[in-house]
């Protein structure tokens, strides 16, 4: 059975169609990274798998199910980019206080270790930092022993200790066979945790495939010299020009076919790379071609 799916899904709020003929399925036990720019979809895009929304067409379904129904949600955690908490409470009693609200919960112990707040268990949620409070709603996401996990930006405002401990928390899930889908702007984790990517611009999705995948069909190379003589301009064959003085890289899915074309002016370069895209030149390249530049 599948973990979600969703099955040429729209969503239009007035005029504005924030969701267009969206499908997508996800395997239980798989880890995605639903990417897009700012005003892409994403939000609304979970928001509707959460059932805090209705389609405007389309079904969406969590583990067959109508994510509106009790039995379905309680299958669910989610770590909001915004949450309230009751500030009044320590850290363990949050915690203690939503795992009454299930069947099955882990225990407070364990979440408060995964989340890496084992320190800061008898602190006032008041007295905790930004960056701590962001752990506890991952805590408060795991407490419930959800098979499905939405993560919607968790590592914003994380430091780069925390990040690395969140990580290796997603990692010890996914062994778990927990199936999680992630947003985020840091491309580096979404490269580094998730097995598949979707990316998502206009309300529609634009690309998808394995990190790999998408790094090796849309970005081609990335070219990188130093030009000693000659003037060089960007040509067809590239994308992403950027001059920084006599330093000039670009990509392009011919990098043989651009550099015959810039030896061809008679330019002198040196400390010529030619290597394969991140994932974050891929993003934008997929983006720009999904705006039509």
């Amino acid at each position: 059975m599948l973990a979600v799916e969703l099955k040429d899904v729209s969503k239009s709020f007035g005029q504005v169609k924030a969701l267009e003929q969206v499908s997508l399925s996800i395997q239980q036990g798989e880890v995605v990274a639903l990417l897009g720019p700012n005003g892409a979809g994403k939000s609304t895009a979970i928001s509707l798998m959460l059932g805090l929304r209705q389609t405007t067409s389309g079904t969406v379904k969590i583990f067959g199910l109508d994510p509106r129904e009790p039995k379905s949600r309680l299958r669910v955690g989610a770590m909001l980019q915004e949450s309230e908490l009751p500030n009044h409470l320590k850290t363990v009693e949050v915690l203690e206080l939503f795992a009454k609200q299930y069947s099955q919960p882990i225990a407070v112990s364990q979440a408060l270790e995964l989340s890496g707040l084992t320190k800061e268990a008898t602190q006032l949620a008041s007295r905790l930092s930004g960056g701590q409070r962001k752990r506890l709603c991952f805590a408060l996401a795991l407490i419930g022993n959800p098979d499905l996990l939405f993560l919607d930006e968790p590592t914003a405002a994380l430091d780069v200790e925390a990040r690395q401990v969140f990580w290796a928390a997603v990692r010890d899930l996914v062994a778990q066979g927990k199936t999680i889908l992630l947003t985020t702007h840091y491309l580096e984790e979404a490269d580094a945790l998730a097995q598949r990517i979707v990316v998502i611009a206009g309300g529609r999705v634009v690309a998808s495939g394995t990190p790999e995948q998408i790094k090796a069909n849309t970005g081609g190379k990335r070219v990188s010299f130093v030009l000693e003589s000659g003037v060089l301009k960007p040509m067809a064959e590239t994308s992403q020009w950027q001059s920084e003085g006599q330093r000039i890289q670009f990509l392009s899915q011919r990098p043989e076919t651009a550099l015959q074309q810039i030896f061809a002016t008679g330019a002198q370069i040196r400390d010529l790379e030619v290597v394969g895209v991140g994932l974050e030149e891929a993003f934008v390249e997929i983006t720009k071609q999904a705006k039509g530049l």
